[in-house]
Formats: structure tokens, C-alpha cells, sequence
């Protein structure tokens, strides 16, 4: 490919920075943008009643004619989740190998969009052609087969963005990491490398995925009286065709429980990456026909999701599965940051009632440590390192590493989302950024919860609300009934009859108050009633519950 020189290219990441999570990025050159990944994140604790985040994806609506088309690494929810959201505002092509794009394909099914969305599934080595782009998708492993690294070709100059990946010489399905092809565009001169920084801060080699296969054989030759649960990722493909092969070596039928983890493994299977032996797998209903020590559940909840189904077993909430005691439990999973607590708990609540918990050594990593992403370095040889997918504090551990391996300190950025990085073979520099922000959904509802609602949510969560209710007469603004208190989440009326008569006798003040001053506008009214009632109970209880006066006429 002919360099000229003087191209420009943007990278402009408007999600997934300084978090796990949330994953997109968008790459323009003259008149074409490509979107790496569309990812969802999901909701912090302050973020009370909210199902997922979403990326505010404006700058493409706004450049949407240059936009030609979404490219995914892999099918995990951080990278495809927002998908079905964003392409109701931007309908683009989606590419992606065929394992991502079956995962796609149900989300999109989900939401009426298959019809209108054009997708072109892509094969490791293949590359596609997009405005004046050229992908290639180089084979990778991750904790979810079909991964792919991005090698992303502009007039520029050629990035590479890893995706989500670890270097694993024994994969369970498939084939090795394409290091081979690394190294070859390496040779040719990498502008710039943007990679995985999940585990920057670890020292040494990720496990190969293999290893966990023999930690269940030796745990299910242990536990051959019992019945076995392995809670993990839905998406661990060949994790769960693990916990399949040590279960048809010891004669158990396999369960599989939860909603997310049935549509990964259907999915999975009828492409071809799960190999299932006939009448090993069972329904949920069949498994009271089985005696327990011819039993493995494989289910979701390793990360403490309270409506998930381990956790639902673990409070007995669970319509079809009753732990009982002996019962044997593998997290098959490490908490995710921030999750530790809800982990714990799960593990306490299951552990209480008699079950053998297990939860060393039955997992390894689908992220690269420090010596593979070395490893990437010393084949890719950039000149510009952007280290992704991370922390602040991983995203920095990262950048060390790259210094370490040489790359001048100038040379490597640690970028913030919504940032504009401008790069040609001479430099690379920040010139400036674009909006971004997350969108919240709840239920059906789509960005329509914003920081206000959230603030009301917190506020009710914390304090409660007080609702007075009171009757005026039209046109002479006598009180006619009224007014009534009416708490929730305050305090319990029952025991606080003498609180409540006076707040009562506080708002007749209040009212009496404007009446004689003969004020006719309601507003007004409900202002004083309010500012009168907040500060008789802030100075009574020290709390401050909304209040929310209601005026009727008659």
C-alpha cells in the first residue's frame, strides 16, 4: 500500500477508557469512519433501578454518512451489548466472525432489527474493505472462542488493535494465536499498537485454558458422591465444554441454568464450536430422575448477580434447584472488580446451608500479563503505543511496560474517552474532543433516566417522601378537606402519631399563612407549605424526605 504522508489519522475512543467495559471506538480518515466494537457497561451501585449503560454515541449520528460499517473483535456483552441501541439511531453493516455474529444476530432478533441490519460474517486472515480502510482479522484466543485482533490499514499507516486477548498455545477449540501474522506486519511498520490492558499489572504468562479442564477431572473424581454446580461465564465457550468433557468421563448428565447461559451454549452448538455428546445434556425438569451423584448444573452467577440463578439457589428463591447440603459448589470465575462483596455473600449464603464451596484454582484469565503483552510489543514494533480496555491505574501499568520495551515516554498515550488523537508518520498528537457520556436504560426506557431521576431515586432510597394531600374550594380558596399527611420511607406512622399531628399542625400554619395574605397562586402555596413542613422535620429528625404537596379543587 502506497504511504502518503501527509493523511491523517483520527482515533477517537468513546468508551471503554479509565473502565472496564463499554467498549467503542471510532477510526476516521478523509471521508470514512469505522466503529471498533459497540459495548455496554454495567450500572455502578449509585445507579439505583438502572439495567445497563450504553454509549452516548452523537458524534457518529452527526458524521453518520461517513460511518461505513461496525467491526467487532469478539462476542462478549462489553463489545456487541449496545449494539441493538446504537443501531436504531445509525443503522451501519456489522462484521465480525461467525461465533460474534451469531451472538449479534440474537441480540438483534431480540429488538426486530435482523431484517434491517446487513451483516457480513468474516473469517480469520480475511480482510474487508470499508471507504478508505482495510481490516484484516487476525486470529486471537480469548475466554470466548473467534476472537479477533484488528489490523487496521489507512493511508495513514497501519494500526493494530489487539481486542481482548490472551497468547494460548493449547487452546481448547481451534487454533493458536495468529503470532506468526503479527510478526509479518510488524516487518512492514506499525503507526500505532492499541492492546488489551486488563492484566497490565500482572506479572508473567495468563494460564492456558486448558488447565482448568484438569482442575475439574481432579475435582470430580474427588466428589464422585455429590452432586456438582459450577457457576461461570455464560460466554466461556470452552469453558463450559470443559465441565462437558470431565462430566461424560464420569457418567453425569449435564443441566444447563440461567437464560444467558442457554442462548450462548444453543448458539454455540448448532455452529459447531460446542461438542456435546448425544444424552449428555438434560432439562432442568428431567434432573429428578437422575440420582445427585449423576448430576453437574452448569449455571450463572459466579459474579453474585442477585437475579441470577446461583444466587437466586443461594436464597432459595430458585423454582426448580434446592441446595442441599453436601452439595458440591465451583466458582468457575474470579469476582470482577467492585463485585467482591456480592461474591462473598453468595459463597457465605451457599456455605451456610452445608454445601462444599470451591473456589481456588478453577479459573485462569482470557487477558494477557505482562510478559504477552510484551510478548505483542516485541513482534508489532510500533512507533505509537495507546494502551485500551482498562482502568486508569491498568492503562498505566501498561504504559510502563511500553517504556520499559523501549517506546520513547512521548510515544505512548494514555488516552481519555471522547479524546481526538490525530496520528501521520511524523506525529501523533491529542487535538481535541467530542462529546461522550453514558446512557442509562431501565426496562424499555432508553436515555429518559438522566442525573435528575437518578438524584430523586437516591434522595427517596435515603430519606423517603412525605405527601400532603389538601382540598381548596375554587374561586374563595377555603380549605375544604385537609390537609392529610400521607409518609413512605420516612418514618412508621403507627409509632409516630405525635410527629405526624404536628407536621399537620405546621402545614394549616403554612396554609393559613398565605391565605391571609391572600395568595391565589397555587405554586406559591405548595412552596411555602413545603419550605415550612422540610425544615419542622429536618429540625425533629434530622432527615430530609422529599415532600410533595397536592392541591385539588372542588
Amino acid at each position: 500500500m502506497k504511504k502518503i504522508n501527509n493523511s491523517k489519522l483520527k482515533i477517537i475512543p468513546l468508551g471503554g477508557l479509565e473502565q472496564i467495559g463499554m467498549n467503542i471506538t471510532a477510526f476516521e480518515c478523509e471521508d470514512s469512519i469505522v466503529v471498533v466494537d459497540c459495548g455496554l457497561s454495567f450500572p455502578e451501585d449509585d445507579m439505583l433501578g438502572i439495567d445497563l449503560v450504553i454509549p452516548d454515541v452523537t458524534y457518529l449520528k452527526d458524521n453518520a454518512d461517513k460511518v461505513k460499517g461496525f467491526v467487532i473483535t469478539h462476542g462478549h456483552e462489553d463489545h456487541i451489548g449496545a449494539l441493538p441501541y446504537v443501531l436504531k439511531q445509525l443503522n451501519a453493516p456489522i462484521y465480525a466472525t461467525k461465533l460474534t455474529q451469531g451472538l449479534i444476530e440474537n441480540k438483534l432478533k431480540e429488538h426486530n432489527l435482523l431484517r434491517t441490519t446487513k451483516r457480513k460474517t468474516v473469517k480469520h486472515g480475511q480482510s474487508i474493505n470499508l471507504g478508505c480502510f482495510r481490516i484484516e482479522f487476525i486470529k486471537t484466543n480469548h475466554s470466548i472462542a473467534d476472537a479477533s485482533a484488528l489490523a487496521i490499514y489507512s493511508p495513514a499507516g497501519i494500526v493494530i488493535h489487539t481486542g481482548d486477548f490472551k497468547v494460548d498455545y493449547t487452546p481448547v477449540f481451534g487454533d493458536a494465536i495468529d503470532l506468526q501474522r503479527f510478526a509479518e506486519i510488524g516487518k512492514k511498520g506499525v503507526l500505532a499498537l492499541m492492546c488489551d490492558s486488563t492484566n497490565a499489572e500482572r506479572p508473567g504468562f495468563t494460564m492456558s485454558e486448558r488447565t482448568v479442564g484438569k482442575t475439574f477431572d481432579n475435582i470430580f473424581a474427588e466428589h464422585k458422591n455429590t452432586r456438582i454446580i459450577i457457576a461461570t461465564f455464560a460466554s466461556n465457550v470452552d469453558r463450559v465444554q470443559q465441565i462437558i468433557n470431565s462430566a461424560y468421563k464420569y457418567g453425569r448428565k449435564v443441566v444447563v441454568e440461567g437464560r444467558s447461559m442457554v442462548n450462548v451454549i444453543s448458539t454455540a452448538s448448532e455452529l459447531g464450536y460446542l461438542n456435546i455428546p448425544d444424552k449428555t445434556l438434560i432439562d432442568i425438569d428431567k434432573m429428578k430422575n437422575y440420582p445427585d451423584e449423576q448430576m453437574v448444573l452448569i449455571t450463572t452467577g459466579s459474579q453474585g448477580e442477585s437475579m441470577a440463578a446461583l444466587s437466586r439457589m443461594a436464597a432459595d428463591i430458585h423454582r426448580k434447584v434446592t441446595i442441599k447440603p453436601n452439595d458440591t459448589i465451583i466458582f468457575s470465575s474470579n469476582p470482577i472488580p467492585g463485585n467482591e462483596k456480592a461474591v462473598s455473600k453468595v459463597i457465605n449464603e451457599l456455605s451456610a446451608k452445608g454445601a462444599d464451596v470451591i473456589f481456588q484454582d478453577a479459573h485462569v484469565s482470557g487477558h494477557a500479563c505482562q510478559e504477552e503483552i510484551k510478548l505483542i510489543y516485541s513482534l508489532v514494533r510500533p512507533k505509537y503505543a495507546i494502551p485500551v480496555h482498562g482502568e486508569y491505574r491498568h492503562l498505566k501499568a501498561h504504559a510502563q511496560i511500553a517504556r520499559n520495551i523501549g517506546l520513547p515516554k512521548e510515544n505512548v498515550f494514555i488516552m481519555r474517552s471522547g479524546e481526538v488523537m490525530e496520528m501521520g508518520q511524523e506525529q501523533a498528537q491529542i487535538v481535541g474532543k467530542v462529546h461522550t457520556g453514558a446512557i442509562l436504560v431501565d426496562g424499555l426506557g432508553v436515555g429518559d433516566v438522566g442525573n435528575i431521576v437518578l438524584r430523586d431515586r437516591q434522595h427517596l432510597a435515603e430519606d423517603g417522601i412525605i405527601i400532603v394531600v389538601l382540598t381548596l374550594e375554587k374561586f374563595s380558596n377555603q380549605l375544604l378537606a385537609g390537609p392529610d399527611i400521607v409518609s413512605r420511607g420516612f418514618v412508621y406512622v403507627r409509632e409516630s402519631e405525635d410527629l405526624m399531628g404536628e407536621a399537620r399542625v405546621v402545614v394549616e400554619d403554612a396554609l393559613d399563612g398565605c391565605l391571609a395574605k391572600q395568595v391565589s397562586d397555587w405554586g406559591k402555596i405548595k412552596t411555602v407549605i413545603k419550605d415550612g413542613l422540610s425544615e419542622f422535620v429536618w429540625k425533629r429528625t434530622k432527615r430530609r424526605p422529599m415532600i410533595l404537596p397536592i392541591i385539588m379543587e372542588a
